[in-house]
């Protein structure tokens, strides 16, 4: 086996990590808002507990990361997609790190205290889980029509979130003795935001890999 090809398939190696890292942490938010839509503290010290293995995976990639560089001295595109993986990765363990926080909220919350508000997460929670999808997908297909589709869909994203806000706002003020809830609420829809900004930061970084350019700077 050639040289190059031995760094193909370590390529695809990673993009096979990358893929199955980036479906853990998907599957940690959708089940951070299963515990907390069903009131289930089992499931939601299993994703706190599964945030672990999240943890385990960056640092997998990020050593194979490292070893393709100094092995291989990667140059042009394949220097930027293994430069992309690394500044992915550190997205997806955040997306791990909010279906941790999330869960950790769902043990103090009870659904049938906001039931009006319930749906509304739970939309947000399918805006966000399928962008971070979406941003994976991205990466492995080298698709920038889909990375863009990705940015632009943040503003779903934070016009849910506003909605919430909105609601949780009005909640607080008819319910004085549910205040402590209602901010855990928020704080939920906050985290799930945030899950969509990691989304659009990777395919920010996947615009980069196809283009060098980041944010409309040049890098390499």
């Amino acid at each position: 086996m050639s040289i190059r090809e031995t760094y193909d398939l370590q390529l695809e190696k990673l993009s096979e990590e990358l893929i199955r890292m980036g479906a853990a942490a998907r599957q940690a938010v959708q089940q951070a808002v299963d515990a907390l839509k069903n009131s289930d503290v089992e499931l939601a010290r299993a994703v706190m507990k599964g945030d672990e293995a999240i943890d385990r995976m960056e640092r997998d990639i990020e050593h194979q990361c490292l070893t393709l560089l100094l092995r291989q001295q990667p140059v042009a595109g394949d220097l930027r997609k293994v430069g992309t993986a690394i500044k992915m990765i550190t997205d997806v363990e955040r997306i791990g790190d909010a279906a941790s926080d999330i869960a950790e909220l769902s043990t103090h919350i009870r659904s049938d205290q906001f039931p009006t508000l319930l749906p509304h997460i739970l939309q947000l929670a399918g805006t966000v889980s399928q962008m971070t999808d979406d941003a994976i997908r991205a990466y492995v297909q080298e698709d920038l029509k889909l990375a863009g589709e990705v940015i632009d869909r943040d503003d779903i994203a934070d016009e849910a979130f506003c909605a919430i806000k909105r609601e949780i706002a009005q909640n607080m003020a008819g319910n004085p003795a549910g205040v402590d809830a209602a901010l855990d609420c928020l704080m939920v829809a906050k985290y799930l935001e945030r899950v969509g900004d990691h989304a659009v930061n990777i395919c920010e970084w996947v615009q980069f890999y196809k283009t060098g350019i980041h944010k409309h700077e040049r890098i390499v």
